[in-house]
């Protein structure tokens, strides 16, 4: 029927029917909101059951700019209450009525925000401005439906209404409006909302409309009554579970009343809320920060509790959580403050030292030797064991002890020499023996694949049906025994077992199924430790040559470049980029088969896992960090 929703049919019987199709009448109401005829669109969609956010999405900037109409045209509080409670943010164009053919040119959007939000504003301004004692009731609902309910606003309103006489004849009462909030709202959450805004009056009016037993609510209300302001409204907000609002009233109720406040601070972990409420000069501050720091001691966060005793002024304190972090500094400047004694000072910085040189920080451990503990012999000796030679030959000059040079230097250098010497031989030999294996293992897989794709091209003669049958049959056997094996191993093995399997899932063994990656893995090692060396290689020649130990220090340069050049070489026969795909190339083609294309797949799982794919990228050499010494050349 024209400018109808209606579809007449008529059955073979002769008998009509009429019927209202979901696609003629979308179409119908989409003209009436083109049109901004609101009420028609609605009381169609009312009538027949099609979600009311279709008014705001079909076209959200257009109805945004006539609320008003929509207001004034549907005129119904109880239509427009209706259309509130069935708001959401889903746009329903997109999931539920979605355009039969979608138009080239986009309606606008609605303005950026929250879609309930921005219509429950609008509305409510609206609706205002018509006439706000009307539609009290649907302002209220505007409140209650946004993301955020604003429940506070929503009392303070009804609360506004019961101390006056309604002047307009379409106004409505306060009891009215709180039975309708009833409906909206549950009754428990709404008596905590208006004891929230401390108003007892408000908190009565609820309570009573609520058909809460009086003897629940009026022995509290009256012990409220009863106190001082600011705990009155604390022991509220604690009763809300809203403490941090709580401490902020009773940081108000005087110095008698801080050891409670600060029970509560440690039991609800408030400490960086409650330093915001008293000067940074007070007592309180100084008792709330010694609490959080002892509180971050507990957590073993040691520094930051160390900071935090150090700005109250807890010096000792913070010297004991500095010395647990290691952070030697603010130790140092804290027992500066202190006032400590001379010898007092040595003994912390020897301590210091020890936990220093522990963490192989030998050059700070020297630091605070030669400075604290006016120990530079010691000093030198932990420079020694850092190899930070130039640092050690620094302090021997300043304290003009050149006997240290021939007693401990120069035998620490030569010694440094030979370990390094070692170490470059065993790093040169596991390089060559893991690379000549890696060869032998990629040649054998090589030979595995190519009898693989010989017993497939074998396989056409006329037996070949049966064979296929009967290895079907042989494997599936063999899988399923193997994997319902392996899953009830799986199962039985604790979470220990599975991280113990975890790092040993690259086993060097030969023959073992991750032994490629297990070498690749074991030689890009190698290569970055070799590469580490660098800046310790230099130092040491540098050394070498100063105390005419020219011999070693050629020795060592020519071992060292060696290694390298032997790395450099190797590195494209390592790692191929061809070999790189055809691990990740499954078998598949015409000429395959369902064996064939299993043990392909297989393969590929066993020798490149996805998580292992960063083995297959060669390490990089830094070729222009300067460590050679052309001294020695």
């Amino acid at each position: 029927m024209p400018q109808d929703t209606k579809l007449v049919l008529q059955m073979p019987r002769g008998n009509l029917e009429v019927v209202h199709h979901r696609a003629l009448v979308l179409a119908q109401i989409r003209k009436w909101l083109d049109k901004q005829m609101f009420k028609e669109a609605f009381e169609c969609m009312r009538k027949l059951r099609i979600n009311l956010n279709l008014i705001h999405d079909h076209n959200p900037k257009v109805f945004l700019e006539n609320v008003e109409d929509f207001i004034k045209q549907i005129d119904s509080v109880n239509y427009i209450n209706l259309f509130f409670t069935e708001l959401k943010e889903e746009d329903v164009t997109k999931t539920m009525y979605p355009p039969p053919v979608p138009s080239p040119v986009q309606p606008p959007g609605g303005p950026e925000g929250r879609k309930v939000d921005l219509v429950c504003e609008a509305m409510r301004a609206a609706m205002e401005s018509i006439n706000p004692h009307k539609y009290l009731l649907s302002i209220l609902t505007s409140h209650v439906k946004k993301s955020t309910p604003e429940l506070e606003v929503v009392l303070q309103k009804i609360h506004e209404l019961q101390g006056s006489a309604p002047s307009d004849p379409d106004a409505v009462s306060a009891e009215e409006a709180l039975k309708y909030l009833l409906l909206l709202v549950d009754v428990n959450e709404l008596y905590d909302r208006s004891l929230g805004t401390y108003d007892f009056d408000l908190v009565l009016m609820v309570a009573e409309k609520s058909q809460k037993d009086p003897k629940e609510y009026l022995p509290f209300l009256n012990a409220l009554k009863k106190m001082e302001t600011n705990y009155q409204r604390f022991t509220i907000d604690k009763h809300l579970k809203r403490y941090e609002k709580a401490i902020g009233h009773l940081s108000k109720c005087g110095p008698e009343y801080f050891p409670e406040c600060l029970n509560l601070i440690k039991d609800k972990n408030l400490y960086n809320e409650a330093l915001k409420l008293y000067p940074p000069n007070s007592q309180q501050y100084k008792d709330i920060s010694i609490a959080y720091g002892e509180h971050l001691m507990q957590e073993h966060r040691y520094e930051p509790g160390g900071l935090v005793f150090a700005r109250c002024g807890a010096h000792e304190k913070a010297l004991d959580a500095f010395l647990a972090a290691g952070s030697w500094q603010q130790a140092l400047c804290v027992a500066a403050q202190l006032s400590l004694s001379q010898d007092q000072l040595a003994g912390l910085g020897r301590v210091l030292a020890g936990k220093l040189a522990e963490q192989r920080k030998h050059s700070e451990a020297a630091t605070v030797l030669e400075q604290y503990a006016q120990d530079y012999e010691e000093a030198v000796l932990l420079l020694l064991d850092g190899a930070a030679w130039e640092e050690a030959l620094r302090l021997v000059y300043k304290y003009n002890r050149l006997d240290i040079i021939e007693t401990n230097i120069k035998p620490s250098v030569l010694e440094a020499q030979k370990n390094y010497m070692a170490l470059l031989d065993s790093q040169t030999t596991t390089f060559s023996r893991h690379k000549k294996r890696l060869l032998v293992v990629r040649e054998l897989k090589e030979q595995a694949q190519q009898r693989m794709h010989l017993d497939d091209g074998v396989a056409h003669g006329p037996e070949s049906d049966l064979f296929s049958e009967t290895s079907s049959v042989m494997s599936g056997s063999n899988v399923s025994g193997k994997y319902s094996h392996s899953n009830s191993r799986v199962s039985a093995r604790s979470s220990k077992n599975r991280r113990k399997a975890e790092r040993k899932k690259h086993s060097l063994k030969e023959g073992s199924p991750m032994e490629e990656l297990a070498l690749l893995e074991a030689l890009g090692e190698v290569v970055q430790g070799a590469e580490k060396l660098k800046d310790e290689i230099r130092c040491i020649l540098k050394v070498l040559f100063l105390f005419e130990f020219d011999e070693q220090g050629r020795e060592l340069q020519k071992a060292f470049e060696d290694t390298l050049q032997l790395m450099e070489r190797s590195l494209p026969e390592i790692w191929t980029l061809s070999h790189q795909q055809n691990s990740a190339t499954p078998v598949l083609g015409p000429r395959s088969t369902a064996n064939s294309i299993m043990a392909s797949y297989q393969q590929q799982k066993t020798s490149a896992p996805v998580l292992d794919a960063e083995l297959f990228v060669p390490p990089k050499i830094n070729k222009r960090t300067q460590w050679k010494l052309s001294l020695l050349e």
